[in-house]
């Protein structure tokens, strides 16, 4: 069984992901006309004042709260050093690259999901890419496959590795044992998910945007302790990504490797492509009322996650006087390098900062999963399972080292993503129409609205009731 999951890594992760996950990146930039960079202020426009929201969905803000809960996880912290460890600094050049196309993936994605979301069974709204593969491409076996791959993948098994994460950070700063850990999590993580995806949406609005801020004032603080060294640091960065600055010390280095360990990271982290993050885009209430709005939020999110927090990982980890080697790399070296800013506070940061942001997974992960789970047509006895599973998962991963079953999720997740490109890819032409109503309505001035009886070429599938 080993072998097999193995092989399939190797298919999914070695070749078919990170070509085809930059590749998509590419094609929906240059189709879209550079949206994420022309546009860039149409984004956080989406945002501000996007407090709206109705008895049916969420707020755009609180969408993008529980976006970045998911996506902002413990690969901030763990990721970025070993990026840092195997492709030396040009990893991180790489990885900005690669956020930078994602912006458009993400986009594509998070604008369909909104287009074809429905109500569920609950009323509330439902939408993400099973329903897109099943309503805009009539295929519901394939909607069907990528429900269940997302349900194992970020329902169960992720919440897992999370809470193994929150486990040993906490068992090494605190000495708490990671069974104890473990319940406390869980019984956290049932408070919040057992009052549903509004529930999810009101913690992550208050607890992610403090997560992230005290971060990245963690970052601006060393850049500030640090401020002459910077220069070099950022030239060192752009050189080393194209061999212009050899690697030191127990780093690997090279062009490829940073290449490659870059491309990896900044798409294990942001997700754009994944399919993930439009389960959680389709049930916002949009600002302004348009598909694309929901789009740019979630663009938005690949920014924050990777340009900002995953910069300040590595800007906290290249200033300090520490060495990336094979004995130190992932957490270990992150905490080495605050503990180096910081003295002995450093250690706790990056504890506290893991205990978050792996909290905060947990609950987004889950969200995706019940949307998910919502296709499948299950009702409040499903959820229940779901919900339970969940928790139990999560008293689980804090004993037991993942290994094996993270890398059932790695092909998991490698078989969603891989449906959920060939599908925006399939559905880039309504992506292209609905993008160029929204800027058409922008440049004539006017608060972009959608109605689908203005545009019946792509009206089949699309629910007239919410569209209207």
């Amino acid at each position: 069984m080993n072998a097999i999951i193995d092989f399939l890594n190797n298919i999914f992760w070695g070749y078919v992901l990170i070509y085809g996950l930059l590749a998509v990146g590419l094609y929906f930039t240059f189709r879209l006309g550079l949206l994420q960079f022309v546009h860039f202020a149409e984004m956080w426009r989406c945002i501000r004042g996007s407090d709206e929201t109705d008895r049916n969905g969420i707020s755009p803000f609180q969408a993008l709260s529980v976006s970045l809960a998911s996506r902002v996880g413990t690969g901030n912290i763990a990721g970025v050093a070993v990026a840092l460890t195997l492709g030396g600094p040009g990893a991180i050049f790489w990885m900005w690259m690669v956020a930078l196309v994602g912006m458009a993936t993400a986009y594509a994605e998070s604008t369909l999901a909104q287009l074809y979301k429905v109500h569920g069974s609950d009323g509330m709204y439902r939408g993400g890419p099973a329903y897109y593969i099943s309503r805009g491409l009539r295929m519901n076996w394939l909607a069907g496959l990528f429900a269940v791959s997302l349900i194992i993948s970020f329902g169960l098994v992720f919440n897992a590795v999370q809470a193994n994460s929150i486990a040993q950070a906490v068992d090494v700063a605190f000495g708490i044992s990671p069974a104890l850990v473990g319940v406390i999590v869980a019984v956290l993580s049932g408070v919040i998910i057992f009052g549903g995806i509004p529930q999810i949406a009101r913690t992550a609005q208050m607890v992610v945007p403090a997560m992230a801020g005290l971060y990245l004032l963690a970052a601006i603080i060393v850049l500030a302790m640090n401020l002459p060294a910077v220069p070099g640091i950022l030239s060192g960065i752009v050189k080393s990504a194209f061999g212009l600055q050899e690697a030191v010390g127990g780093v690997t280095g090279g062009v490829m490797a940073a290449a490659m360990n870059g491309i990896k990271r900044g798409l294990f982290s942001n997700e754009a492509g994944m399919g993930s993050a439009p389960n959680i885009a389709a049930v916002a209430v949009p600002a302004p009322h348009h598909p694309s709005s929901q789009g740019f939020v979630q663009a938005l999110g690949v920014f924050i996650d990777t340009i900002l927090v995953c910069t300040a990982t590595a800007v906290m980890i290249l200033l300090a006087d520490v060495m990336p080697s094979q004995e130190l790399t992932g957490v270990n070296l992150t905490q080495a390098a605050l503990a180096d800013h910081f003295g002995g506070f450093g250690h706790i940061f990056v504890a506290v900062a893991i205990f978050f942001f792996a909290f905060t997974s947990i609950i987004g992960n889950y969200s995706y999963a019940e949307n998910a789970l919502s296709f499948l047509g299950a009702g409040k006895p499903g959820i229940l399972v779901l919900r339970l599973a969940a928790l139990a998962m999560v008293i689980w991963g804090s004993l037991q080292a993942v290994t094996t079953v993270f890398n059932f999720a790695d092909a998991s997740m490698g078989l969603m993503a891989t449906i959920n490109l060939i599908a925006i890819v399939a559905l880039s032409g309504t992506v292209a129409h609905v993008t160029r109503d929204y800027l058409r309505q922008r440049k004539a001035g006017k608060e972009p609205e959608f109605h689908i009886a203005d545009h019946p070429g792509i009206a089949p599938g699309v629910k007239g009731d919410i569209w209207n």
